[in-house]
């Protein structure tokens, strides 16, 4: 155009500047930029916009900040305003985005949809749920909480953050429901690992008649209906049946669909080596790592987090701390919250606490509750009282109403005799108005679920089902007795502790499957040390295996030994 003595204008230069940014071509956006001002366009409202775009995209944030800044006219354009605020979330740049949306506010420049859309992204991790619900607010007070878009974004920022709850309860409020609307509840309840609400929501759907795509297939479990609507090669529902399979206990499906896969993406690696992880298999989940790199797929950092919590669960300290150095020294990817929480569990798991909290105090970004929270666990396991006061002194600073760590100090001061501690965290608890989830667990058979709580009577085989675990507990007393046992700091576990979901979970199972039949059962909590070693001997009485998810990993109990090796 220019050598044929064509003058570019107005029109011209933000299809070009679009361009260069969807290349990531930062210096030939700079000389497109220089005939902007050549040409007398710099003032265009479309093309400061395509330029602070392209320089957000290329992460030049001064550039897009000093366009937007020596323009006159942006400072009154919302299109200009929203432009930069996208480029400032999109490079991680919270304050900045933020402030520029209160100055918006400030010199009374209209915000609009694109503009929450632009900044609730921010909002789609728990530490900013504040943030997001104070946005809610304001979009409630400008009528823009129910255009299509915004709710859509503001369902996917709740489920995220694990406030399901919020996110339904607006979803039911919502006048107009698309596709994507139904995709964003559904994956949040498949997220949070509400397998029987994402499965009622699928029906639901189908009842208003709204055709699935591949999206809403993610986390349904039934295959068989994803290859029947065509999307059985679709690389990324398969990445997503590979991480369903392997929460869902099935991680032989799982590995068969990674198998079979033509080309394996980092995230189709990232998901097999999670679920090898995830179930205690951390010299599996290593070996798959390692074959990773070496069929030329480059490591990014949800893949390092993968392979540092397998790892983690399976005590291999050293690999994982020389995966967490070859981060920054081989790939050059700088370690976030998530490794750090998975290096502070290595470490601490490992009895190397000091190590575990030098860490922390060496990171040069902002630990988060994770972080706190893994070296708190591990200081129950190893009974450091200490410590553990300081981790929760700053752990509830950034998660005041996480009640799971209220429950892991009462458990630490419980087992260091320290019932005056015991007696601080519950006054902590009521003040704060904060309840313990109860436990649950829940088998499914033939199709159907049947969930138990703690003490629960309410089954139609609740008789059956005691007596059940009254024989179960005889035969594991006599058992205990045997010198063949390692009763290793497990005395008492067996005494008056009540009965916990999973046992009657597990004596259901046994009452309604043939020997032989492996045994399921999910639990929202984590297993105690009780219902562990009752599960271990019961495993070998019977000659079972039982598969325990518990709300951290899985447990394979079968003859007599765990796949956790006792380390969880």
């Amino acid at each position: 155009m220019l050598r044929f003595g064509v003058t570019p204008n107005a029109f011209t230069f933000p299809f070009a500047l679009k361009s260069c940014a969807v290349l990531s071509l930062p210096f030939p956006g700079s000389q497109i930029h220089c005939h902007v001002i050549k040409t007398g366009c710099e003032l265009e409202p479309f093309v400061v916009t395509s330029l602070i775009s392209l320089y957000c995209k290329c992460a030049l944030l001064d550039s897009a900040r000093k366009v937007f800044d020596e323009s006159s006219k942006s400072m009154k354009l919302t299109v200009c305003y929203n432009a930069l605020i996208s480029g400032y979330v999109l490079n991680s740049c919270v304050i900045d985005a933020v402030l520029l949306f209160g100055k918006m506010g400030e010199v009374g420049v209209e915000r609009n949809a694109v503009t929450m859309l632009g900044l609730l992204p921010i909002c789609l991790v728990p530490g900013f749920l504040w943030l997001g619900m104070c946005l809610h607010c304001l979009c409630v007070k400008m009528g823009l909480d129910f255009a299509l878009s915004v709710a859509n974004c503001l369902v996917t920022m709740y489920v995220k953050c694990g406030s399901v709850e919020y996110g339904r309860k607006l979803f039911n409020e919502m006048p107009e429901k698309g596709l994507i609307t139904w995709n964003a509840m559904i994956s949040g309840y498949a997220q949070n690992g509400l397998a029987t609400h994402v499965l009622e929501l699928y029906k639901e759907m189908e009842s208003f008649g709204v055709c699935p795509d591949a999206v809403t297939f993610v986390g349904h479990k039934i295959e068989k209906q994803i290859e029947a609507n065509g999307f059985g090669s679709n690389p990324f529902l398969n990445n997503a049946l590979i991480n369903m399979y392997a929460r869902c206990g099935h991680l032989k499906r799982a590995r068969a669909i990674f198998d079979a896969m033509l080309v394996k993406s980092v995230v189709s690696w990232t998901a097999i080596i999670g679920g090898y992880g995830m179930h205690g298999q951390g010299d599996a989940a290593v070996e798959l790592f390692d074959e990773m790199i070496k069929s030329g797929v480059r490591p990014d950092g949800t893949a390092f987090v993968s392979v540092l919590s397998a790892c983690s669960h399976a005590g291999l300290t050293d690999k994982g701390s020389d995966y967490f150095a070859s981060m920054k020294k081989q790939y050059g990817l700088q370690p976030g919250p998530g490794h750090y929480s998975c290096m502070v569990d290595l470490l601490g798991r490992a009895g190397r606490l000091n190590e575990a909290r030098e860490l922390i105090q060496s990171t040069q970004i902002e630990p988060d509750g994770a972080v706190w929270g893994a070296l708190l666990g591990a200081c129950k396991i190893h009974r450091n009282v200490e410590l553990a006061e300081l981790a929760f002194e700053r752990v509830i600073r950034l998660e005041p109403t996480n009640i799971g760590y209220y429950v892991l100090l009462s458990n630490i001061y419980s087992d260091a005799g320290n019932l005056e501690g015991v007696m601080r965290v519950r006054v902590m608890m009521k003040e704060r108005k904060l309840k313990k989830d109860p436990g649950c667990s829940y088998v499914e058979l033939k199709g159907i679920v049947h969930l138990f709580l703690v003490g629960d009577k309410s089954h139609h085989q609740t008789a059956e089902i005691y007596r059940m675990l009254d024989e179960l507990e005889n035969l594991v007393e006599e058992l205990r007795g045997s010198k063949n046992i390692d009763n290793k700091s497990n005395n008492g576990y067996l005494n008056g502790m009540g009965v916990h979901s999973e046992k009657l979970a597990i004596a259901f199972g046994l009452l309604n499957t043939s020997p032989g039949t492996d045994i399921v059962v999910m639990k929202n909590l984590r297993i105690c040390g009780d219902c562990h070693l009752f599960i271990k001997l019961v495993s070998k009485i019977l000659d079972r295996q039982f598969v325990v998810r518990d709300a951290t990993r899985f447990h394979h109990f079968k003859s007599g030994l765990c796949s956790c090796k006792d380390y969880w």
